[in-house]
């Protein structure tokens, strides 16, 4: 004899499972999408008003000179010099971003290896360029993105990796705190100058930010720590506690290097390529050519603050400080800067970023195929 029952209420139908997992896909696709375009937009605003603030100076500057406003365009010059840069130069500043990334796996391997785990050489190397191109749709995303195809392809768990990119970052800072310190012992009376003059201009409203989301840090850790004899028998309590743990062990493997000459060499050396890649784009374009290595380092300081403000990949941010620094403090024409910033821009942060990126996301699953059985 069959028995059939009715189905629980509780259950439900391989058709609601099915459509209630394609309604989460398609909200998570449209959140991302969402974020994505708030971003590009904030960039392309910056961007558009950096354009707009020279393309009104490059006219005035046409009008002093007699030139017709109708035979004078920003744009047009922006694509002639671009026909004419230096693509020799441009060749040698991928090298050093190539050399530069090539050290970033170094470091972080450094920092991997004491949890105990092998990691190749290469699964690094693509995270990180992977991460890169992932940045450029949305900011900081691509420390999630290189953490996540890390712990896939080394079969680490995330947040150990996640805790050994936070060790590298806070490394990144007191490197660019470095370079600003630099930039300020060999440039001091044109920084300090400027520094002087706009030390009030919208400091009190970033320390309140900064003030707000320390504080709702605080309050976070506190209420975590306060319930958590509550919270202790659920499951959600072992898994958030994994997780710092995790992150914890991470960020405590810089106690244990192995190499912590080779760690600091290496954490040295990407700063100083990023620095180089900043002169060897002045030898790209004719009127920055003359500008020596304490022009470079004050530009590529500012350039690097512009990079670090959220917008895909820097856009708008960088070609602010960059246009501010070169025009200040060097003399360069406003439309020349914008120039120069676009050349560096596009190239490093657009152009070499997307193709390998794009090239390592190709990669990765190739070179980690297992190998066929004989």
């Amino acid at each position: 004899m069959i028995f059939r029952g009715k189905p629980c209420a509780g259950t439900m139908s391989l058709s609601e499972v099915t459509s209630r997992i394609h309604a989460s896909l398609v909200k998570k696709i449209l959140f991302n999408t969402l974020q994505f375009l708030v971003f590009l937009s904030i960039g392309a605003i910056i961007l558009y008003l950096v354009f707009r603030q020279q393309n009104a100076a490059f006219l005035e500057d046409c009008s002093l000179r007699g030139i017709p406003h109708s035979q004078c365009s920003l744009m047009d010059k922006l694509i002639t010099d671009f026909r004419n840069a230096r693509f020799g130069w441009i060749g040698l500043v991928l090298a050093a971003f190539v050399m530069s990334n090539y050290n970033r796996t170094m470091k972080w391997l450094i920092l991997v290896r004491p949890l105990g785990y092998k990691p190749r050489f290469i699964n690094g190397f693509l995270a990180i360029l992977v991460g890169y191109f992932a940045n450029l749709g949305l900011p900081r995303m691509g420390e999630v993105v290189r953490a996540g195809l890390f712990s896939k392809y080394e079969h680490i768990p995330v947040e150990k990796v996640m805790g050994t990119i936070v060790v590298d970052r806070v490394v990144d800072i007191l490197c660019l705190a470095l370079a600003f310190g630099l930039a300020l012992l060999f440039e001091y009376d044109k920084l300090w100058g400027y520094a002087v003059e706009n030390a009030n201009r919208g400091g009190s409203i970033s320390n309140h930010w900064w003030w707000i989301l320390a504080g709702l840090l605080v309050a976070a850790v506190s209420a975590f720590w306060i319930f958590r004899k509550k919270m202790a028998p659920t499951a959600l309590y072992w898994k958030v506690v994994k997780i710092f743990a995790g992150f914890w062990e991470g960020i405590l493997s810089v106690r244990r290097l192995e190499h912590p000459g080779l760690f600091i060499f290496h954490s040295l050396s990407i700063w100083f390529l990023y620095f180089l890649m900043t002169w060897l784009g002045f030898q790209a374009f004719e009127p920055t050519a003359h500008l020596g290595l304490q022009a470079a380092l004050t530009v590529f300081a500012f350039g690097t603050l512009g990079m670090v403000i959220p917008s895909p990949g820097g856009m708008g941010t960088f070609h602010a400080l960059v246009i501010a620094a070169l025009t200040l403090f060097y003399g360069i024409r406003g439309d020349d800067a914008f120039s120069v910033a676009n050349i560096i821009f596009f190239s490093v942060s657009i152009g070499f970023n997307i193709v390998l990126g794009l090239l390592s996301l190709i990669l990765l699953p190739l070179v980690n195929r297992p190998a066929a059985n004989v």
